[in-house]
């Protein structure tokens, strides 16, 4: 491996410049954080304590080995939609280590309306499950749910990818053998009844538990029978009676006990990270000095890559061709990956040179990251010429039939076309993280509002009318605001357009995690389908 020599001066004024600016959006990022992680607010978690309930991050701390990293996914889930009223969308979704293993955590949060699901709420859990399914994941469900949110059933009853998804994904991860263990310490009501009933193990608290298709109420109004909670759905009922759940717990830290017990008794695989590599020579922490503001350029992407990998050293491939293409073989916590990272525009030559290190990568069998930070591909009468759509496809065409899995994180703009060939969100990234200042869309801001009053002044001239020059102004301003409140990494991970935003200073730590849970599978043999020569 070569090892990279740094040019960054990081005493100089626009170091510390970018250091302070980025240390301010991650400050921003921490407070909004810091907010979610009160869910419902106090006067809810108060009633939730008083019904002898953990609180949800509680109980996920208290499931998890002591001192280990939980990767918490889509943090920020529905920020800034309904007036913030479900914080996280209402459940909590992560990574984390049990006995030395690891397990994927889907957790309601009851303080947020009852822990119902709205239809970010349906997506966060969907993603979780995809995660745990491709990366062979235990799954551990803390059921603590109303069921779906009333008021939106028609955004989260009936379609696809909507509640039933999850009993499906269920059936068909039990099916491989990835383990679906729940635990309910709540109300597990209608549909979420299949939760547990569909779990290969399941847990209840008893007198705080329940599991029915139909509550009291309903119960009630469609035969006139009079029942309790307890005695229609309780946790005795089910242990005793009725044979869906299977063990009994006394209260919250007792059932995360038996969790843990269950998940000891699991075929073990060897999760232990890799422990002997070096540091990189650059600290990780710097990056904040090299991103810079918005719309200034970054500087050589091998300032960013020496402070992410291993001993900052890395193998360049075709380190003199298609040069805005950075293409290297490096180690990250121990681990070999691929790394494609954009230094500029991608051309012809930088699309060849993707799609040749992509076939390395799968034909080695080492996993990949993207690094994006890209306008898009090279445009113009020239280019087009020389056929910079089919060269373009031809990294599509290979990453989308690539086997060895990869991984995404957007560190600065991710336009166009140029998302798709990096491994944007519909090409199926294991993982796709955003930095803080991250933008995307599909162009620019400013590029878009040029389009656009392009448009209108070619529409004015050929109606031989004139061109009101403060009315385009307002258009193009409008625009301007649109696409920068759109292209926000608060905006995309609100959506689930991402599995959340990281710091920069962790991005090797989690990149390193992220390397560990996916390169324990063997690639098959990799097809491609017709490359347009």
């Amino acid at each position: 491996m070569f090892k990279y020599n740094s040019s960054i001066n990081t005493n100089s004024e626009a170091f510390i410049k970018n250091q302070q600016l980025n240390q301010s959006l991650a400050d921003e990022y921490f407070q909004k954080l810091q907010h979610i992680q009160q869910g419902g607010g106090n006067k809810a978690l108060q009633k939730h304590m008083a019904k002898g309930k953990l609180p949800v991050r509680q109980r996920i701390d208290y499931l998890l080995d002591k001192d280990s990293y939980f990767l918490e996914l889509s943090a920020l889930a529905a920020n800034g939609l309904y007036d913030d009223a479900f914080p996280a969308a209402g459940i909590i979704t992560g990574i984390g280590m049990v006995h030395g293993r690891r397990v994927m955590v889907i957790a309601n949060d009851a303080t947020v309306k009852g822990g119902t699901y709205i239809s970010e709420t349906i997506k966060k859990h969907l993603r979780a499950q995809e995660i745990a399914q491709q990366n062979n994941l235990p799954c551990i469900y803390m059921v603590d749910s109303g069921g779906v949110f009333l008021p939106q059933q028609a955004e989260v009853f009936p379609d696809r990818d909507d509640f039933g998804r999850i009993f499906f994904n269920q059936s068909r991860m039990s099916a491989q053998g990835i383990a679906q263990i729940a635990i309910v310490m709540g109300s597990c009501t209608a549909g979420g009844a299949y939760v547990p009933a569909m779990s290969d193990e399941t847990i209840i608290v008893k007198e705080q538990g329940t599991i029915f298709l139909a509550g009291p109420p309903l119960v009630k109004a469609a035969t006139g029978e009079e029942v309790s909670a307890e005695e229609l759905g309780g946790g005795a009922v089910h242990t005793q009676i009725s044979g869906v759940a299977d063990h009994l717990a006394d209260n919250d830290e007792h059932a995360l006990h038996i969790c843990r017990n269950i998940i000891e008794t699991l075929p073990q695989q060897n999760d232990v990270q890799e422990n002997n590599f070096q540091a990189p020579k650059y600290a990780t922490k710097e990056l904040l000095g090299l991103i810079p503001e918005s719309g200034k350029p970054f500087p050589n992407v091998h300032e960013i890559i020496a402070r992410l990998v291993d001993d900052s050293a890395f193998h360049e491939f075709k380190s003199e061709y298609g040069t805005t293409l950075v293409t290297a073989f490096a180690q990250i916590e121990g681990k070999k990956v691929g790394i494609l990272a954009n230094n500029g525009i991608l051309f012809s030559e930088s699309a060849l040179k993707g799609t040749h290190f992509i076939q390395l990568c799968n034909e080695r069998n080492i996993p990949m990251l993207f690094l994006q930070n890209i306008t898009g591909f090279m445009v113009g009468k020239n280019y087009e010429h020389k056929g910079i759509a089919k060269d373009g496809a031809k990294m599509v065409n290979a990453l989308a039939n690539s086997k060895v899995p990869y991984f995404t994180i957007l560190m600065g703009g991710s336009y166009g076309a140029g998302n798709y060939a990096m491994a944007g969100r519909a090409y199926d990234p294991r993982f796709l993280f955003m930095w803080p200042n991250a933008r995307i869309s599909v162009m620019g801001a400013k590029q878009a509002a040029q389009v656009l009053t392009t448009i209108k002044r070619d529409q004015a001239t050929a109606l031989n009318k004139e061109v009101n020059e403060q009315d385009l102004a307002q258009i193009e301003a409008s625009i301007i605001k649109k696409y920068e409140a759109e292209g926000s990494p608060y905006y995309s991970t609100s959506r689930l357009w991402d599995d959340g935003i990281i710091i920069p200073e962790s991005s090797r730590q989690i990149a390193g995690l992220v390397l560990n849970i996916i390169s324990k599978e063997q690639k098959d043999d990799t097809k491609y389908g017709i490359f347009r020569m």
